[in-house]
């Protein structure tokens, strides 16, 4: 399994699965309501851009610097699959376009998150062997 360690100096302000649900609450209330301010969206390491929620498929991300990565999520699509029996199958489909900082993030690094990230949507039970 891919691990991604945090800079030590980063340590006291990790926050738990818990914590992260509700800064994500808070802040979509106050983007609801037209009220965020810059301080609120201001500190990031990486954005995450739902341009499905726009009925966007893909898309070229642009970092928010000094952020060191975006990623840009496509609207879920249903198309057919071959299993490895042969047969036809319908499955969801979801892009993902990420865009990283290579000064800071190497591409190895990028691909394995990647792959990691894949998993975990595909079986989101697998992020509660994750949780502190």
């Amino acid at each position: 399994m891919f691990t991604l360690e945090p800079h030590p100096s980063y340590i006291s302000t990790l926050l738990t699965i818990f914590q992260i649900t509700k800064e994500l609450a808070r802040l979509q209330k106050l983007a609801h309501e037209n009220k965020l301010t810059p301080e609120d969206i201001r500190g990031g390491t990486m954005t995450l851009s739902n341009i499905g929620a726009i009925g966007g498929k893909s898309g070229s991300p642009l970092i928010n610097v000094p952020e060191v990565a975006i990623i840009a999520l496509g609207r879920t699509q249903k198309v057919t699959c071959f299993g490895d029996d042969g047969n036809v199958y319908p499955v969801s489909l979801m892009t993902a376009n990420i865009a990283a900082d290579h000064r800071i993030l190497d591409g190895a690094t990028v691909a394995l998150f990647c792959n990691e990230w894949k998993k975990l949507i595909e079986k989101p039970e697998l992020i509660l062997l994750h949780t502190r």
